[in-house]
């Protein structure tokens, strides 16, 4: 990607992920890299597991790699000693922390000891308040009033679950996509060759993803009796209790399952659509990931993410409640409704604008150059 601004003040911005594989907020956090490291800033990542999928920009520090053998607390507690002495030693301007936050009393850890007399700024990638307010919402929202600023991956997220824990600091930028994805060229893999199907993706996780629910959707829309195959791509917990649940069913031959690909592009470039059945999100980079391609949407109407980027029988569609009768009716409208099918296509690029890379870096930068120029 191209300078979005040319050199000018110069911020040294450290990036704390999970990891740099197999989720939406780890995408983002790769794609923040390279939208900082475009507008001139130095920037270092340090991944807290040793999975390296997506593409990045900058310096990484890879605290995985010192996972070896059984992982115990003596362990974990060296590993936060090299992560604090890395911070030390390089006098970051900020921290922009990505990861989940489910434990109040490693939250404060953190805050006390790795993140001391540092400037942070925590971003929020999920609605669900347990996941990046841990178990003590009230205790841990205290740590995120200290910090700069809390950025939001939604609307929602600002003003529902911020409002309610009274984090005054928020501002919410929404998670970007690359035009690069669109021109991504691969060999689709052989068992999805001259083949129709739906695509659902994501971490096998039935409990959040709820690919049970669109198994029975698509079972129930009967699209598979024309030759639609339903394709669910992911690695997870629960693969194979789904892959035991399709294969009682009469669709079943026409389920795949497939694991998670570094590069899945193609794959959704091809797909006829798109499902998101989750139960919660942030805001979800499937969206992104499928209208850059081209690929229209249906998907459940939940509390956060969906309804602020699709717009229902423009570019996809959004299902009101989870109900698999209703569901399973979306996916007949965009497999046999034409009209419906080529107008929501054609209309998948043009309705992200908002949310280009170049916008979004733009107001990243806002936030850097207002408290750390």
């Amino acid at each position: 990607m191209d300078k979005l601004l040319s050199e000018g003040t110069h911020i040294k911005i450290c990036i704390v992920t999970i990891s740099l594989a197999n989720g939406g907020a780890e995408r983002a956090a790769a794609m923040q890299s390279q939208m900082f490291t475009s507008l001139g800033h130095e920037v270092h990542i340090v991944t807290l597991n040793n999975a390296i999928s997506y593409n990045y920009s900058g310096t990484l520090f890879n605290l995985g790699k010192f996972k070896k053998g059984k992982d115990t607390v003596f362990k974990r507690f060296i590993r936060f000693k090299k992560l604090r002495r890395y911070i030390k030693k390089q006098k970051f301007d900020v921290i922009v922390d990505n990861r989940s936050k489910t434990n109040y009393k490693r939250e404060l850890f953190y805050s006390n000891y790795i993140y001391k007399n540092q400037s942070c700024i925590y971003v929020v990638h999920s609605s669900n308040k347990e996941l990046y307010f841990s178990n003590n919402p009230k205790e841990t929202a205290k740590i995120y009033r200290r910090n700069t600023k809390t950025v939001c991956v939604s609307k929602y997220i600002e003003d529902t679950l911020l409002e309610d824990l009274s984090i005054t600091n928020g501002v919410t930028i929404y998670n970007s996509f690359n035009p690069d994805w669109s021109s991504q060229n691969s060999t689709l893999p052989k068992q999805l060759n001259n083949r129709n199907y739906i695509l659902s993706y994501g971490r096998i996780v039935d409990s959040v993803k709820d690919f049970s629910f669109l198994i029975n959707s698509f079972s129930k829309s009967a699209v598979w009796k024309d030759n639609i195959y339903l394709v669910i791509m992911g690695d997870g917990q629960d693969a194979k209790m789904l892959q035991n649940k399709a294969s009682k069913l009469e669709c079943s031959p026409f389920i795949i399952f497939m694991p998670f690909q570094e590069n899945p592009f193609p794959i959704i470039k091809q797909a006829k659509f798109v499902t998101l059945t989750s139960k919660f999100e942030g805001f979800p980079m499937v969206l992104l990931e499928s209208f850059s391609v081209g690929t229209p949407v249906a998907a459940l109407d939940i509390i956060s993410g969906p309804n602020e980027i699709i717009k229902h029988k423009e570019n996809g569609l959004l299902v009101s409640e989870r109900n698999v009768p209703l569901f399973s009716n979306a996916i007949r409208q965009l497999v046999y409704d034409k009209e419906l099918y080529i107008k929501c296509k054609g209309n998948t690029n043009t309705s992200i604008k908002e949310f280009s890379m170049e916008v979004v870096a733009n107001k990243w930068n806002g936030i850097l150059l207002e408290n750390y120029a």
